[in-house]
C-alpha cells in the first residue's frame, strides 16, 4: 500500500487529493493510506480548511485511527494537491532569522516584518513554480507554516498554540530584483500566481511538539538541487511562533485555517528546471518543480 516518507506525519494528518477532476479532502494514515472525510463524519460537505476546525472540535483524526485497514485507499492511487485553495487570510513573515536577514542585506527588526499574500499564489505538491516576465530574480523560501484551529483574538503568548490546530512545509516565493528596487514593493514581489505552495499533509500539533510542548526542535530546510541548502532551527527565529501567533491575534482575528508562514532560514535562487523543496523532518518535504512563463501570455494552468 506505501506509506508516508519517514520525514513526514507519524499520526493522521490532513490533506486534499484530486479525484476524478474534484478536489476531495481526506485524512492520512501513514502506514495505511487516505479517507474521505465524509466517510469519517457523513454530514462533512465542506473543504479540508473546514475540516480543521472540525477536528479541533471532535478529534476526528481518533476515529481515522479506529479504522480497519481495507476501509483506506492506497497513496498510488492519490494524487495530493492544496490542502485547500481559500483561506481567509495568508500572513508571511519577513526576516525572522538573521541568516535571511544578511542576505538581503538588512537588519533583523524589532517587531514581526509580516505581509499578506492573496489566494491565488496558491499551489500545491508538484505543480509547478511560474517564473514571471517581469522578474530576473526570483527565490524560494522554505518556512514552517501555522495553521489556526479556532478563532484567536487577542491571545498571550503563553496560550497561542492551544489555537493552532498544527503546521506544514511551505515554499513561499520572491522576486526578489523587484524588492530590492524598493522595500514598499514587496506586496508586489509576493503575489505573482504561483508564489506559496503548501502542503501536502497539514500535520496536527501534537505530532511534533517536544516534551515541554514547544516547536523549537524543528529543522526548516530550503533546498534546490544537490548542493544548494538553507537550513536553521525554529529556536533560531528572531520572533517565536507562540509570540506571532500572539502578536497578529493582537492586531486581528486569526480564523480556523489562516496560514501564518513563519519565515525562512534561506532563500535560494531558481531557474527554469530547478526542482524546490522545503523539507522539515517529521512534517514532510514538499517539492516543486520550476518553469518559466510562457511569453506574453499571463495565463497560468494549475
Amino acid at each position: 500500500m506505501g506509506a508516508v516518507s519517514d520525514s513526514g506525519p507519524r499520526s493522521v494528518s490532513i490533506a486534499t487529493i484530486r479525484d476524478a477532476g474534484r478536489e476531495q479532502p481526506v485524512f492520512v494514515d501513514p502506514n495505511r493510506g487516505t479517507i474521505a472525510a465524509q466517510a469519517v463524519y457523513p454530514d462533512f460537505t465542506g473543504d479540508a480548511r473546514d475540516l480543521i476546525s472540525l477536528d479541533m472540535e471532535l478529534n476526528l483524526r481518533k476515529r481515522v485511527a479506529a479504522l480497519p485497514d481495507q476501509r483506506l485507499h492506497p497513496f498510488s492511487t492519490r494524487r495530493f494537491t492544496a490542502p485547500y485553495r481559500h483561506p481567509r487570510k495568508i500572513w508571511g513573515i519577513g526576516l525572522n532569522y538573521l541568516d535571511h536577514a544578511q542576505d538581503l542585506g538588512e537588519l533583523v527588526p524589532d517587531e514581526p516584518a509580516s505581509f499578506i499574500k492573496a489566494d491565488h499564489t496558491i499551489i500545491g505538491a508538484d505543480d509547478p513554480i511560474v517564473l514571471p516576465e517581469q522578474s530576473e530574480r526570483v527565490t524560494v523560501e522554505a518556512e514552517l507554516g501555522l495553521i489556526i484551529g479556532r478563532e484567536a483574538r487577542c491571545v498571550s503568548e503563553a496560550e497561542a498554540l492551544d489555537y493552532v490546530w498544527g503546521v506544514c512545509t511551505i515554499l513561499d516565493q520572491t522576486a526578489e530584483d523587484i524588492l530590492q528596487r524598493n522595500p514598499r514593493f514587496l506586496t508586489r514581489a509576493k503575489n505573482f500566481p504561483t508564489f506559496f505552495s503548501f502542503g501536502p499533509y497539514l500535520v496536527p500539533l501534537e505530532d511534533v511538539v517536544d516534551d515541554q510542548g514547544g516547536i523549537g526542535h524543528l529543522v526548516v530546510r530550503t533546498v534546490v538541487g544537490p548542493d544548494a541548502v538553507r537550513e536553521n532551527r525554529v529556536a533560531n527565529m528572531r520572533f517565536s511562533p507562540e509570540y506571532l501567533v500572539s502578536f497578529h491575534s493582537q492586531m486581528m482575528p486569526l480564523f480556523p485555517g489562516d496560514i501564518i508562514s513563519s519565515g525562512t532560514p534561506g532563500a535560494l535562487v531558481v531557474a527554469p528546471g530547478d526542482v524546490a523543496e522545503c523539507d522539515i523532518p517529521g512534517v514532510g518535504v514538499l517539492r516543486n518543480p520550476v518553469i518559466a512563463q510562457e511569453a506574453g501570455g499571463p495565463r497560468i494552468k494549475l
